[in-house]
Formats: structure tokens, C-alpha cells, sequence
């Protein structure tokens, strides 16, 4: 492989390629030849068959018509219908990223606007649908990889030199390992620390939000770990337990890859961002900064689900939908080119919900498994979505009854979401009254990088989402609050309302400020929706402390809990049958399976169960703990 870009330059003519790279795994070729990038006559693609690898023929940015001809040219050959909205140049990479309404009335019949565009300016089009409700992230996030293209075109070509390039590190035996430097037994600070004979790759690096002091974070001081020697990052999905420390990484030195979905990208950016803002609002030294987070968007190499790309030289990987949250992926990695095939599911929903499609069961190589157990115990057994429907409708509308509030403590990313698509339906179909439905914290920001994303979601909401009128999230029962006026002004109102608020754990944000103003009052109801993790507010009056203390003014008070407290399972997590069956599911089914997330007896159970009843080897190792894999 190390003289790949030699071999498949052997096979072009050479009079008509003016530069060659890598981005990343991908290979680009620029031409000045104006008639050849328009037609080379299959000879890219003949190199792509036999090579086996991502070839891409670009324009040389010396051909390029200048940007603002070219955008005026762009915008007569896009039809007004399509809604153009934004147009932006890559200079460094000859690509033009179109941004429009009506994606399929700005590519044209079979691609021949495109085509049309390509002829009259000399740039490669990328057309991109404008998501309908405004993500100010997802815009700096773009001109923050605009801005720095240069220096991006440069740091892909240096990974791709890394996957190419040969070997760095002796070969000296064939052993795998995998270290868990959090996620063993427990709920939180995920991360995986992966070594084959010459990669060393980190799957996740996460934060339990729900923990105190250094028990929050992930053992990066274990022997094992070495953030000089990390060849590449995996980012299963954004919440906080997987993603939350990848900043940390950055603020040490390291400038690798990130990997992982585009959605995942821009929430964990959102999330990692509001950290920042929870700790210092605290009080606290943050453990990381918004530039620590810019590096890390600059560094991230976004993959679609089951496209295969190489990452090291002997590490392939293919992410596939793990149906948990927006853009959550299971990772499969094949190692030593078919030595061993492992697959790390992150978290993941076997079955279909309102969001998402279920998690993917079929692979090519399946050799070692790595799944979650965080609903894996053996009272673990999920209500049917026609019994969560029908809780949400009777707590509601009693409450409602009796002139009192409802607090839905949620998660930013997912289960915000997906109760925001239930209680639009239940009202739209008369079930549950028109109330005031009250969106607060993050959760706004968030949704507005679902509709940017509709690709990710199940098919019904997806159509639902092309067509402004019927999208669910611009529903006018959902009301966006902004400020903390807004927020006193909704309980100073003594009519009934719907509260939909961050953290779900009620571990700092909006929820807990509702929570103060709400909890004594007999008449309102606080309804938990998500898991609640060890040692959480939430997972304590969950389990029937009617006294909490908060601070007022920086003085300590104590609070009593009247309202009504409940719990509806809204999850995105697999309960105990679905673990079970996915691994029966698996085709082909692994020979092992190493269980973790999750409290340790129910790791422990679903590791047993899993033995028994399909007669392999399971693991439910501790944290800290390394096993090799072969």
C-alpha cells in the first residue's frame, strides 16, 4: 500500500493529472485538462475496480471559474423552486457546497443540473438540504472547517499517509488487546481503549455526569494508554457518556482523527460546548475549552453508515446504524485484513421507535461482540409503545385536572426528541389536551440538527419532516423558552403546562431551576422519561427521598417533594429481550461476546444469560481490566 498513489498513477495518463492525495482514506486527483474531468472515459473508474479503494477526478484550482461568476451561472442554472439559499466555495478542495430547500429540484432529472454546473463553472457541486428550523451551530461549525480548509486539506493527506504508508511499529506478534479505561460494570465515562500489532485506536471517551471528582472520567493515566501513540478516536454517538472527554484529548496534544456520523459531530459539539458553560457557571476550572472543541471539529472525519474505510493500516472500519440517537452507530472494526472482526454496538435499540429505524443486525465478519447491559437485568422489560402512550395520556391529563404543572426532566439528544414527536401525536389525535408544551435547555438546538438531518431518521418521520406543514418539531405546541424571565413567567402562570427541559438526570440545567419552583406543590407532577443514573438527583427521588437541598442565593435549603413523582420508560436503550435477541439476531453470530455499560450485576446476568442460552463465551469485565481479544 505504501506506494498506492504511484500504482494507480501508472494507470492515468500523466500529461492529464496536475496533483494527487489522500483525504484520508480517500484518494482525489486533480486535473487541468478541462475535456478530461468531464469525461475521462471511465479510466477512474477502472481504477477504482481494481484497486478497491475511493478515487475522485477534481477539477485543479487554476481551471476554476472565479466565485462570483461561478455562483451566478449556479444560481441561473438551479431552478428558483429549488430555494437556493446559501452558496459556499472550497477554494482548496474545488468543491461548491450548495445549500437549497428542495435538494432533488437542484440536482435535476438523473443529475444533469449538476452536470450542467460542473461544465459551465469548473467546480464539483455538493447540493445540501436547508434544515427548517435555524442550527446557529451547525453554521459555525461550517465556517469553522471553511475558514480553516487549508490546514484541513492538509491534516487529510497526513492521515491518509498514515493508512498508506506502511507500518510504524514493529511486528511482532498477532495478539489483540482491549483495555477498559471506563464503561466495565458501570453506567458512564465510556471508553475502550483498543491495541492491535499496529494501531492504537480509542472507542469512545466519555464523562458519567453522574459521578464525583476523578470517578467522572475515564482512567486515561492507565499503563496502557498513551495519547502520544493514539493513531485514531471512534465516536459511537454524541451524549456526554461517549463523547464528552474527546476535547480533553485535544487539550493534550493530540491532532488524529475523530471518526464518526455528521450528526454525531455537531451534537457532541453542542454538548461538549454546554459543558464548558454548566462547570463554569458552577463555579468550576472547565476541564476543557471552546477552541480544545474547535480542534476537535477540525479533526473529525465524518463516515456514513456502512461505507467501509480504512483508518489504519490494518484497521478497516464500518459504522452501522445502532437505532439509539440521532447518527448513533455500532462500530465494526476488521482487523489485520480479516484477522479478527469486532464489533463495539455503543448503545443501541433493536426496534423501531418514533425517531429512529432499528439497530442493524447483519454483518459480513463477526467474530467478537461488545454490547451494552444498561437495561440488560432481568426486571428489565420495556413497556409497549401503545402502554407508554396511554401512561403519558392518564399522568398528563390528571394533572392537567387538578391545575398543575408536569416537569419532563430530558435528554438534550434522543429522548427529547422522541417524546416531542409522541405528545405532538397524542395531541394531534385529541388524546391529550392543547396545552402549552414548553421546550427548554438544549433541547431546541438539538432538534434543529435532527431536521438537518433526515437521512438518520425512520421513514414515516422523515416524510413528515420534507414537508414543513406536517414536521412535528415546528408544531405550535411546542414553545421555545429563551431567557430566564421567559422561564419565570411560565410558573408565575397559574394555568397547566407541559415542561420539557434539560438535564434528565436533573444534574444541573433548566430541569433543576423548574424543579425548585414546582416540587412542593402538590398539585404538579415531575415524570421521568430517561435513565437515571447512580448517585443523580433524579435517581435519588426516584427512589423516594422526599427532602433535597439546593442552594438559594449561596445559601443552603431544604425542599420538600410533594408533587407526584412517576416514571415512563421513553428509552433508546435495548431492554433486557432485546439484548438477547440482537445477539441471536447477529448473522453471522459472534463466538464471544463481551458485555458492559450497565450497573454490575446486570452486566454479570446478561453475561450468564447470554452463555446459556446460546453457548459462547461472554466477559462482563471491571474497569481497568484488559482482555485479549485474540
Amino acid at each position: 500500500m505504501a506506494d498506492i498513489l504511484k500504482e494507480i498513477l501508472k494507470k492515468v495518463p500523466k500529461d492529464k493529472i496536475s496533483d494527487a492525495g489522500f483525504e484520508a482514506a480517500n484518494i482525489v486527483l486533480y486535473t487541468k485538462d478541462k475535456e478530461f474531468f468531464l469525461d475521462n472515459g471511465g479510466i477512474i473508474k477502472a481504477a477504482v475496480d481494481e484497486f478497491k479503494k475511493r478515487i475522485e477526478l477534481r477539477p485543479d484550482p487554476a481551471i476554476n471559474l472565479d466565485m462570483e461568476e461561478a455562483k451566478k451561472k449556479i444560481k441561473k442554472l438551479i431552478p428558483k423552486e429549488a430555494g437556493i439559499q446559501d452558496v459556499i466555495f472550497d477554494s482548496q478542495r474545488s468543491m461548491v457546497i450548495i445549500h437549497v430547500d428542495k435538494p432533488g429540484l437542484a440536482i435535476g432529472k438523473q443529475g444533469s443540473i449538476l452536470r450542467e454546473i460542473r461544465k459551465e463553472t469548473m467546480w464539483v457541486p455538493l447540493i445540501k438540504r436547508m434544515p427548517p428550523i435555524r442550527s446557529k451551530l451547525i453554521e459555525s461549525i461550517r465556517s469553522v472547517l471553511y475558514e480553516n480548509s487549508d490546514y484541513r486539506r492538509k491534516f487529510l493527506n497526513k492521515v491518509g499517509h498514515r493508512i498508506y504508508d506502511g507500518w510504524i511499529r514493529e511486528k511482532k506478534s498477532e495478539w489483540i488487546r482491549l483495555s477498559f479505561l471506563g464503561g466495565g460494570r458501570q453506567v458512564g465515562r465510556s471508553a475502550l481503549f483498543l491495541q492491535t500489532p499496529e494501531s492504537r485506536i480509542l472507542l469512545d471517551c466519555g464523562i458519567d455526569v453522574a459521578g464525583q471528582g476523578s470517578d467522572m472520567y475515564p482512567f486515561l493515566e492507565s499503563p496502557e494508554f498513551n495519547i502520544n501513540d493514539l493513531d485514531a478516536v471512534i465516536v459511537t454517538h454524541s451524549h456526554i457518556d461517549h463523547s464528552g472527554l474527546v476535547p480533553y484529548l485535544f487539550k493534550y496534544g493530540y491532532r488524529g482523527p475523530v471518526y464518526c456520523t455528521l450528526p454525531t459531530r455537531d451534537v457532541m459539539s453542542l454538548l461538549q460546548l454546554d459543558t464548558v458553560k454548566i462547570q463554569r457557571s458552577e463555579g468550576q476550572e472547565p476541564i476543557y475549552t471552546s477552541e480544545d472543541i474547535k480542534q476537535m471539529v477540525l479533526h473529525t472525519i465524518p463516515v456514513e453508515w456502512e461505507a467501509v474505510t480504512d483508518i489504519t493500516p490494518d484497521v478497516r472500519l464500518t459504522l452501522y446504524n445502532a437505532g439509539h440517537i440521532l447518527g448513533s452507530s455500532m462500530v465494526h472494526l476488521n482487523i489485520g485484513n480479516g484477522l479478527h472482526n469486532l464489533l463495539y454496538s455503543g448503545d443501541m435499540k433493536l426496534l423501531r421507535t418514533n425517531l429512529l429505524e432499528g439497530a442493524e443486525t447483519s454483518f459480513p465478519r463477526l467474530e467478537t461482540a461488545i454490547i451494552e447491559s444498561t437495561y440488560g437485568g432481568k426486571e428489565d422489560f420495556s413497556a409497549s409503545p401503545a402502554e407508554s402512550d396511554k401512561s403519558i395520556v392518564e399522568l398528563v391529563t390528571k394533572t392537567i385536572e387538578r391545575g398543575g404543572k408536569v416537569l419532563m426532566p430530558v435528554l438534550g439528544s434522543g429522548r427529547a426528541q422522541e417524546v416531542m414527536v409522541i405528545i405532538e401525536r397524542l395531541i394531534r389525535e385529541g388524546q391529550l389536551p392543547k396545552i402549552p408544551v414548553y421546550v427548554d435547555g438544549m433541547v431546541w438546538d438539538i432538534t434543529a440538527i435532527h431536521t438537518a438531518y433526515p437521512e438518520f431518521l425512520n421513514r414515516n418521520l422523515r416524510k413528515l419532516i420534507f414537508h414543513k406543514d406536517t414536521n412535528p418539531f415546528m408544531s405550535d405546541n411546542f414553545l421555545k423558552v429563551g431567557s430566564q424571565k421567559e422561564r419565570k413567567k411560565i410558573l408565575e402562570d397559574e394555568g397547566p403546562c407541559l415542561i420539557l427541559a434539560t438535564s434528565g438526570m436533573l444534574v444541573g440545567g433548566p430541569s433543576v431551576e423548574y424543579l425548585k419552583s414546582l416540587c412542593e406543590g402538590k398539585k404538579n407532577a415531575l415524570i421521568f422519561s430517561c435513565y437515571q443514573g447512580e448517585g443523580s438527583l433524579g435517581r435519588r427521588i426516584l427512589n423516594g427521598e422526599k427532602e433535597i437541598m439546593f442552594k438559594i442565593e449561596g445559601r443552603p435549603s431544604v425542599f420538600k417533594i410533594n408533587l407526584e413523582v412517576s416514571r415512563i420508560v421513553v428509552t433508546g436503550h435495548a431492554d433486557r429481550r432485546e439484548l438477547m435477541n440482537f445477539i441471536g439476531q447477529c448473522n453471522p453470530r459472534p463466538k464471544r461476546v463481551i458485555v458492559q455499560h450497565g450497573e454490575s450485576m446486570k452486566c454479570l446476568d446478561l453475561a450468564s444469560s447470554l452463555h446459556k442460552m446460546y453457548r459462547i463465551e461472554t466477559q462482563a469485565p471491571k474497569n481497568l481490566e484488559t482482555i485479549r481479544i485474540r
